[in-house]
């Protein structure tokens, strides 16, 4: 059976990478059997643009029967005077609250390749591999009440809201202690319980469905200023790291330049999994943004991507093997020092966003040639 892609470039390079994510799908349906309909609209600026609004009611609706979105990247400088409502980042928001994704899976892996490209000392990050789990459709940025009012003094005052209830915090916290188990087996959960009731409540919720549903699990609760520190000091402590939707915002970002680079980051946004099918609704994007500076110069990384892709094989469409064989694609791409312009390095060959893309389809064709 047939799976159903929603493809979503969006704005900026979102356009350029989803073009070598569409390839790679193609290869994959030409080589290894892959059996999917893909349809593809606009969202974003690119939506607003079309249809004077970020996102669409009909193409939220075509998001629901998918089996997962592709998603490119949103926003621009054109669109920073607009009112917050039709902002570009209001379409992904949209999506992921429709969609009830509440789980944002953000891998921070880092290529033997590119150790040398990190911020921090080679033998800090060299095989890195840390997934952190965001909570992604509560907390602050969704909370009650919020907004911008006028006080009597001439001042003005801005209001947004942490809020978390326990079954936010619990569906959350499962969906790391089962990565965990098919991982290292070790959890970190993080949040500000010393200065926040929602942290008390998110650390007491969490430690709930250790003791009760994961007891093998190594759990530790870990403060999230503390938490950003230790990913500069010692960032191969963690396994797992689940934390709320501000927090998991701002430290999946940190980890994230552990690696080298934005452009190398895929992540996947998952919601609850159906009793009757055993799928979930997801959504698949690179972390990097639209980067309005190299739009339409064909000078974006698209593996962050292509990654992505590998993850919704893994996640949605039940291609573990092909997942596998994307991302070792990928490893050996970085390793003969093929490079788009944000990793490169001395030695390095500069190649363009279509030149990466014919570099990972080449090394998958070998892959399969023997």
């Amino acid at each position: 059976m047939a799976h159903n892609i929603l493809v979503l470039p969006g704005d900026g390079i979102g356009q350029e990478v989803m073009t070598q994510v569409r390839r790679t799908i193609d290869w994959f349906g030409d080589n290894r059997g892959l059996d999917v309909n893909i349809t593809e609209d606009k969202v974003g600026g690119s939506a607003y643009d079309a249809y004077g609004a970020p996102i669409t009611d009909e193409i939220v609706d075509q998001a629901l029967a998918a089996d997962c979105v592709l998603f490119g990247a949103v926003g621009g400088p054109q669109y920073d005077t607009l009112d917050f409502s039709l902002r570009p980042e209001r379409g992904l928001l949209r999506l992921r609250k429709d969609l009830e994704l509440f789980a944002n899976l953000r891998p921070a892996i880092c290529f033997d390749a590119l150790a040398e490209a990190s911020s921090l000392k080679k033998e800090l990050v060299a095989g890195l591999d840390i997934m952190i789990v965001r909570e992604l459709t509560g907390g602050v940025y969704f909370g009650e009440p919020r907004g911008i009012s006028d006080l009597p003094n001439g001042e003005r005052r801005g209001i947004n809201t942490q809020v978390y209830d326990t079954y936010e915090i619990r569906r959350v916290a499962r969906v790391a202690f089962d990565l965990a188990q098919k991982r290292g087996n070790r959890v970190h959960s993080s949040e500000k319980n010393n200065v926040m009731e929602s942290g008390i409540l998110w650390k007491e919720e969490v430690q709930w469905v250790h003791d009760n549903e994961f007891a093998d699990v190594q759990l530790e609760h870990i403060l999230a200023d503390n938490c950003g520190m230790q990913l500069v000091r010692a960032p191969k402590q963690f396994d797992v790291i689940v934390t709320d939707n501000l927090f998991g915002d701002m430290l999946s970002d940190v980890a994230a330049m552990l690696t080298g680079s934005l452009g190398m980051l895929p992540s996947a946004s998952l919601g609850a999994r159906d009793e009757a099918t055993g799928k979930s609704k997801a959504l698949y994007e690179p972390v990097h943004g639209s980067a309005p500076d190299i739009a339409g110069q064909d000078k974006a990384n698209p593996l962050a991507c292509i990654l992505s892709l590998a993850m919704a094989l893994r996640y949605s469409l039940d291609k573990s093997d092909d997942a596998d064989l994307l991302e070792a694609a990928v490893d050996r791409v970085l390793g003969s020092g093929v490079r788009t312009g944000d990793i490169m390095s001395e030695g390095a060959t500069l190649t363009s966003c279509t030149g990466m893309g014919d570099a990972v389809l080449a090394e998958l064709s070998k892959s399969i040639s023997g």
